[in-house]
């Protein structure tokens, strides 16, 4: 398991459909991909529970992965954000 503290620095607009890119970055990874914000730690390949955390830029998250591509799941998800 990886685990990696990233700060967004990309706009997650909702009218530009960063969300849906987001967990398209993160469902191409066999790894369990998760974004953890505060108490939440929400499946990065599900579309609604990634907009339940309403992303902002300048939050900080943390990334977390856990199988056998992690490495590369956790680079993909942090250059998606712009970290």
């Amino acid at each position: 398991m990886i685990r990696k503290p990233v700060t967004i620095q990309n706009n997650m607009d909702m009218e530009d459909r960063p969300v849906a890119h987001l967990v398209q970055e993160a469902s191409q990874y066999a790894s369990q991909v998760y974004i953890v914000m505060g108490s939440k730690k929400i499946n990065a390949k599900s579309i609604m529970g990634m907009m339940s955390l309403k992303l902002q830029k300048g939050e900080d998250v943390t990334i977390v992965a856990d199988g056998q591509d992690e490495d590369a799941a956790v680079s993909g998800v942090a250059t998606f954000l712009g970290a």
